[in-house]
């Protein structure tokens, strides 16, 4: 069994604190919390930080080897998600933003965006997968108002404003 590292917190308590205050999600304000206790017990167990801070061990083995390669900066950034989509190319990406800002033929829902790639690009993608892209990427709804609905028609509209 390896010798332990010795983690040195260069951060002040005070600037811990002020961090801690400015996280937006509660995993990020746990790390925080972390190294706050790092900071105020330096001499206690890892196994005691961790249960107070509520993580695992193995948990708290990969932030002290972030915290210490990297910094805090990397440690209290969030990769989640930021690694570019092998399936969704580029063409197939200016294809689905092309069709959600389209009036004349919208996409009617995910299932439809699931079956319109299939069909224009030949690639098969799971729903939930581009449920999730399309969200993040473009801010979709499941049930999200249109500007203007296709096949609308204009003269209804104005003989029902004009009713009394």
């Amino acid at each position: 069994m390896g010798k332990k590292a010795i983690i040195i917190v260069k951060e002040s308590k005070a600037e811990l604190k002020s961090l801690g205050k400015k996280q937006t999600s509660l995993a990020m304000e746990r790390r925080v919390m972390w190294l706050l206790q790092f900071k105020s017990q330096n001499n206690s167990k890892r196994e005691e930080t961790a249960s107070k801070v509520n993580i695992s061990l193995r948990t708290q083995e990969r932030w002290i080897k972030v915290y210490m390669n990297k910094g805090i900066g990397e440690f209290l950034t969030s990769n989640k998600d930021n690694h570019k989509s092998n399936i969704i190319t580029d063409e197939i990406h200016l294809a689905l933003k092309e069709r959600m800002n389209s009036s004349e033929s919208p996409l009617l829902g995910y299932w439809d965006a699931v079956e319109w790639i299939k069909d224009e690009f030949d690639v098969e993608i799971k729903y939930h997968w581009l449920r999730k892209y399309l969200i993040s990427h473009f801010k979709t709804k499941l049930k999200s108002p249109r500007k203007s609905h296709y096949k609308k028609d204009e003269q209804a509209i104005e003989a029902f404003l004009k009713t009394p």
